[in-house]
């Protein structure tokens, strides 16, 4: 018998930071490097296989949010956030400015919620490396604050895109083991 969960998660971050775009590198392995501002919300849906407790595994359909990157709370409902039980935090590395806001998008959503979700900081554009303009203190400064790990990630080339949504669904697996469950 294979564990089945199915869990949300939201993609949250400043405007232009890649969100969409990242969700359509991991979704359909696809890059599209002209930009379309995402209105409201869009939902996208992958199943993983991951490892539950004691090497089990666990099939885990993720119902991925992607949410417009306005910073205004009455642009954004609080109806999206319910039931996210991950959240990933993206921002530019070419501007410093989308790493500071992080922390307004954690607690926006923070807000909303009782217990601590999965968070997770996503440093997208990485193949723009040499327009860098983050100091690497600042990002582990940010990571450590929102005690968040932390991807340099590239939708472009699909950098480190796997990797940090499968940490995410394997950290959801492991810390919320109660509803959500059902054997298949």
């Amino acid at each position: 018998m294979v564990a089945r969960f199915n869990k949300k998660i939201c993609l949250l971050g400043d405007e232009g930071v890649g969100k969409t775009s990242l969700i359509k590198r991991f979704v359909f392995d696809q890059f599209d490097d002209s930009y379309a501002r995402t209105l409201g919300t869009k939902i996208s849906k992958k199943e993983l296989l991951v490892q539950g407790r004691e090497g089990k595994p666990v099939q885990l359909f993720m119902m991925i949010w992607d949410v417009m990157g306005h910073k205004s709370p009455k642009k954004v409902p609080a109806t999206y956030y319910a039931g996210v039980e991950g959240i990933m935090v993206v921002f530019d590395v070419t501007r410093p400015e989308t790493c500071a806001d992080l922390d307004y998008w954690v607690s926006s959503i923070m807000a909303e919620k009782n217990y601590s979700p999965v968070v997770t900081m996503l440093g997208n554009k990485s193949d723009l490396e040499d327009q860098h303009r983050i100091p690497n203190e600042q990002i582990m400064a940010t990571a450590n604050k929102l005690n968040a790990k932390y991807y340099l990630t590239s939708a472009k080339t699909g950098q480190n895109v796997e990797e940090a949504f499968t940490y995410v669904g394997q950290e959801l697996v492991l810390r919320h083991s109660g509803p959500g469950w059902s054997w298949i």
